[in-house]
C-alpha cells in the first residue's frame, strides 16, 4: 500500500460542505450517522466537541467528531465514517491514530478513557477499534455495543 498524509481538518466555513457530500458504502447507512446530523450535535454541543474532516492530501476521504463528556470524565469518539469509495485503504485506520493522537492533547479536560461505540455488524470497524486496543465494556443500545480504551 503506498503510503498516505492522513491528517484532521477541523469542520469550518470552508470545507462543511465536503463533509455533507461524504457517502457512506451501501449497507453501511445503520452503522454511522450522516455528517449532517453530527454537525448539528456538534452545534449543540459546542464547548465540549470538535468534528474533523478527515483527509488525504486536500481531499476529504471521511469525517468523525471528538466529544468530551464531563459527567464521566472522558473522551468519546463519535460518527466516523470513510467514504464509501475511499474504503479498504487504510484511512479509516490512519485516521483514528489521528483522533487518538489529538485525544491525547486533552484539549477539553483530564481523562485517559475513550470510549465509542459500533454496530455488531460493523465487523471490519470492531477489529479494527479491538486492534487498536478497545475492549468492549458489557454496555450495549439496540445494536450497539460500547468500547473503551484507556490512553497510555
Amino acid at each position: 500500500m503506498e503510503e498516505r498524509m492522513i491528517t484532521l481538518r477541523k469542520i469550518s466555513e470552508e470545507n462543511f460542505i465536503d463533509a455533507f457530500n461524504l457517502k457512506l458504502a451501501q449497507g453501511q447507512e445503520s452503522f454511522v450517522s450522516h455528517p449532517v446530523r453530527s454537525l448539528a450535535q456538534a452545534y449543540v454541543y459546542r464547548n465540549q466537541c470538535q468534528p474533523f474532516g478527515i483527509y488525504d492530501g486536500d481531499t476529504m476521504v471521511g469525517y468523525v467528531m471528538v466529544i468530551y463528556d464531563y459527567d464521566v470524565p472522558e473522551y468519546d469518539i463519535w460518527h466516523m465514517m470513510i467514504d464509501g469509495s475511499k474504503q479498504g485503504r487504510g484511512y479509516g485506520s490512519a485516521a483514528l491514530d489521528e483522533v487518538l493522537a489529538y485525544i491525547r492533547t486533552k484539549p477539553f479536560g483530564p481523562s485517559d478513557r475513550v470510549t465509542l461505540t459500533c454496530n455488531t455488524e460493523n465487523t471490519r470497524a470492531l477489529g479494527l477499534y479491538k486492534r487498536r486496543g478497545f475492549t468492549e465494556t458489557g454496555a450495549a443500545d439496540e445494536d450497539e455495543i460500547e468500547l473503551s480504551l484507556t490512553l497510555q
